[in-house]
């Protein structure tokens, strides 16, 4: 997938700003496809010059005018063309995997350097997950869901089962490197 697309999807789901889009990624899109604010405009641009999408700009009071995005139909060619490709299957890269084959071949010391880490990498997605499961509270805990919605929640409800999936792989890295120390 190319970032082209993933900001088409976005954009398509509401239209907006650079700046809007980015804060999209960092709260929702970003967990499956990540892109820098650099990069997010910087593909915004040459979308636009590709006629994928179109702007407008819009005025502000007390702040510099903001250019709004929308898909053109031009765009909607290029992603429908996209989402009828098949998807092929990718490939997995997993630094602490690596690592955590790789204590065999370290000090104690080492392990429990490991350890430390690895403990310090679940937390972090034990608040990831947090803030998906709250994130669902908020945003998909009524029955009337349009259809757009019902498919923002199931790519949510993936991200909650990665994260949960996640969590018991890193429990029992850490019950492994523990009985090994």
């Amino acid at each position: 997938m190319a970032l082209e697309h993933a900001i088409l999807v976005s954009l398509l789901e509401r239209p907006g700003s650079g700046y809007e889009l980015a804060r999209r990624f960092e709260r929702s899109i970003g967990r499956f496809w990540t892109a820098t604010h650099q990069q997010i405009y910087r593909v915004l641009k040459r979308m636009e010059a590709d006629g994928w999408v179109t702007a407008v700009d819009v005025g502000q009071d007390g702040r510099p005018d903001k250019r709004d995005f929308s898909v053109s139909p031009a765009g909607r060619d290029v992603l429908t063309g996209w989402l009828r490709e098949p998807v092929q299957p990718e490939a997995v890269r997993h630094d602490l995997a690596v690592k955590v084959r790789g204590a065999a071949f370290d000090s104690a010391d080492g392990r429990a350097a490991l350890i430390d880490e690895v403990v310090r990498y679940r937390a972090e997605h034990v608040e990831l997950l947090t803030r998906y499961l709250a994130g669902e509270r908020r945003d998909f805990s009524g029955s009337d869901l349009t259809e757009g919605e019902r498919l923002q929640h199931v790519v949510l409800r993936g991200g909650i089962a990665y994260e949960r999936m996640l969590l018991d792989w890193l429990d029992d890295v850490l019950t492994t490197l523990r009985e090994e120390a």
